[in-house]
């Protein structure tokens, strides 16, 4: 699969290298596995004199070492004695910056906190000297969201405030995901598109996935998923056990509820029977993995609050594999196949609200976007869009079969909501897959 978009992220990781050229960079590059951040950075590296480093989990001398081969081959240079040290290496890096204008991407830096935790007060001291004379376009990419977030923006840790950059890498739009799709299949449907969206979320591992296969049909991706040796089967777990570390289990139990409707924390708790706050509050802070949902016009502290998982993969697996466990173990594709054909329309339905909010988002002409309920989940909104400048605003009503919205009864719903958009012109819609 070429490879598409992230022109912003292109850019900027250009102007920061054109910067370089005069005073040291040091940008941090995160986001979760799969999204296409080595892939970016990669690609960001073209024609331009860099080196790039992998952190493997292996001891600190063999990392230098193959560090050292690596950094020899690319810039053509020599070194004095055997650098076993980390610290030695980054002194060495730091000295031919002076002299010359390079990248040095380090991916999947947190590794060091396993591997020796003093490297980030050494990194610290060294950059803290030489930056002044330096030349160097130093990248740190990382896929474990909060052992990054915490190396950086703790403020106890060495490295906190020493980067001048950060990315934070998200999934393609829905715009690029058409665009893939169009190519890949010209023919697509757009219940195609809904699929497509829906179990990939845009995570560019998984699309390129399903792309090289050909799997570009709702049944063909569950073929995909559901075989054996599937990347998918095992992701969840791959993707997030080393995040939450010997508490998994909890975080896993919460998740899958959270998945399965069980969206307030009211519900999980009493499903669990243990105060799970602590738990919510690491998911959306140190993680990122669950948001808050609020309807329009509720106080940040009412208790009108859902959780969503963030990432639409992670959603489908913690509804269908997960769930099913027992079935993954032995393997029974046929069941977890029809598992997810028996519960798709509504998994997709909310998955349909959640592709045209971003997609209105991306329009760049609203200045609020989400969603509305009223207490006891009654009188329930798909979509709000306001313009506060213009002072308009969509409510629409999302169904995947158009036949099945009533303009009317969305009305009927909005009495409340309309009263409070007060001056505001609205605008009355209903949305379909026809309309993707």
């Amino acid at each position: 699969m070429r490879f598409y978009n992230r022109e912003r992220e292109l850019a900027q990781l250009q102007k920061i290298r054109e910067r370089s050229a005069s005073s040291a960079q040091m940008t941090v590059v995160i986001g979760r596995r799969r999204i296409g951040k080595t892939s970016l950075l990669k690609k960001g590296m073209e024609g331009q004199i860099a080196v790039y480093l992998f952190v493997s989990k292996k001891s600190e001398p063999l990392l230098c070492q193959e560090f050292v081969a690596i950094v020899k081959s690319r810039l053509g240079v020599t070194n004095f004695g055997e650098i076993t040290r980390f610290s030695e290496f980054f002194a060495w890096i730091m000295d031919l910056s002076k002299t010359r204008n390079f990248t040095l991407v380090l991916d999947e830096f947190q590794e060091f906190k396993l591997i020796n935790p003093s490297i980030f007060s050494e990194i610290q001291n060294i950059w803290d000297s030489g930056k002044s004379d330096s030349k160097l376009n130093l990248i740190f990419c990382g896929s474990v969201y909060s052992m990054m977030k915490d190396i950086f923006e703790n403020s106890k840790e060495p490295l906190f405030a020493r980067a001048t950059a950060k990315l934070i890498i998200k999934p393609f739009e829905v715009q690029v995901l058409k665009e893939i799709l169009s190519e890949a299949n010209p023919d697509y449907t757009q219940a195609d598109l809904l699929a497509f969206y829906a179990l990939t979320g845009g995570v560019a591992k998984y699309v390129e996935n399903f792309v090289s296969a050909g799997a570009l049909t709702l049944e063909a991706m569950l073929d995909e998923i559901f075989s054996e040796n599937s990347l998918f089967l095992e992701e969840g777990k791959n993707t997030l056990i080393e995040e939450f570390g010997r508490d998994y289990t909890t975080y896993f139990s919460i998740l899958s509820l959270i998945a399965n409707s069980k969206t307030s924390r009211p519900e999980i708790e009493s499903i669990l029977e243990t105060s799970v706050g602590p738990f919510l509050e690491k998911l959306e802070n140190d993680f990122s993995i669950i948001r808050k949902v609020r309807p329009f016009f509720a106080k940040p502290t009412g208790r009108t609050i859902k959780y969503g998982i963030v990432d639409n993969f992670l959603s489908f697996w913690f509804r269908f594999v997960f769930t099913n466990s027992s079935a993954v173990e032995i393997g029974n594709f046929d069941f977890l196949k029809s598992q997810v054909r028996q519960d798709y329309s509504t998994f997709s339905g909310k998955m349909l609200d959640r592709y045209f909010i971003e997609k209105y988002k991306e329009s760049l002409n609203f200045s609020a976007i989400g969603t509305y309920w009223e207490s006891g989940n009654r009188n329930e909104i798909d979509l709000v869009a306001i313009n506060s400048q213009e002072k308009r605003a969509v409510i629409a009503e999302v169904k995947v079969n158009s036949s099945k919205i009533s303009i009317a009864k969305l009305q009927e719903k909005s009495v409340t909501l309309v009263n409070k958009l007060t001056g505001h012109q609205v605008e009355y819609l209903g949305l379909s897959i026809e309309d993707m």
